[in-house]
């Protein structure tokens, strides 16, 4: 599996591709579990070749303390995607991804004003900016994610048919632990006794009881609920355990 960093370095790779061979890309902030490694099989079994990104990117964090805390690993993840059958991982520094120190960034004024993006002011700008630079430099034929962030793959696929951009968006389904929490890099970061509560708020999602007695059931329980809506023919949640903020989402 070749890792590349330099900006540079990746065109002349994406350059040297024969143009009828397909690419499926997996872009990753890094901390790999087995929803990232969902998204990379589908990649391996539908495309002859497959990159994944690892970049931890600033601009959609809106708490300094929330980037400073996510975890990062980079040779464990690595030796992961190499054992799904990554063909390459691009592993870009922050100073070459936004050389202009994000003077510029895409804005979407609808979709991203609701939920997370109430909660999370500038988060959406900065993830559909660093999306739209990776699809610009990648070029791939297909882009893969996770269905547990589904108000961002609703906003990447706008932006895709906005900007006429030449690649298919894969959502895939949300892959959760055996007593259904959705997994998440930020599991790893919940203690053991909010590990063991925290599969309640994804039943409380699951059940048929409106959202708002659901936020009430949850705030009960000692959940700190930033939002129980329903959206789009599905419920969308977020909750805060101590210091870790989950979110997650279920079809109606």
């Amino acid at each position: 599996m070749l890792i590349i960093k330099a900006i540079t370095d990746w065109k002349k790779f994406r350059k040297s591709i024969p143009p009828e061979n397909s690419m499926g890309f997996v872009p990753t902030m890094g901390a790999l579990h087995e929803g990232h490694l969902s998204l990379v099989d589908k990649s391996v079994q539908e495309n002859d070749l497959t990159v994944a990104s690892i970049f931890v990117n600033p601009s959609q964090f809106n708490d300094p303390s929330d980037l400073e805390k996510y975890p990062r690993d980079f040779n464990s993840d690595a030796q992961l995607l190499e054992s799904r059958g990554v063909d390459s991982v691009f592993f870009p520094a922050e100073e070459e991804m936004y050389p202009n120190d994000y003077r510029y960034r895409i804005t979407e004024n609808e979709k991203s004003k609701i939920m997370e993006g109430a909660h999370r002011p500038g988060h959406f700008d900065g993830v559909l900016t660093v999306v739209m630079k990776l699809l610009n430099l990648v070029n791939p034929t297909r882009i893969y994610f996770g269905e547990k962030d589904y108000q961002q793959l609703m906003l990447i696929r706008d932006m895709v048919s906005s900007f006429f951009l030449d690649v298919k968006i894969v959502g895939c389904p949300t892959i959760r632990e055996n007593d259904g929490l959705a997994l998440s890099s930020r599991n790893s970061l919940l203690t053991m006794g909010e590990r063991a509560k925290a599969p309640v708020f994804s039943k409380a999602l699951h059940s048929r009881k409106s959202a708002g007695n659901i936020k009430l059931e949850l705030t009960d329980s000692g959940f700190d609920v930033d939002y129980i809506d329903d959206h789009y023919g599905r419920r969308f949640g977020a909750i805060k355990l101590g210091n870790v903020r989950l979110i997650d989402n279920v079809k109606l």
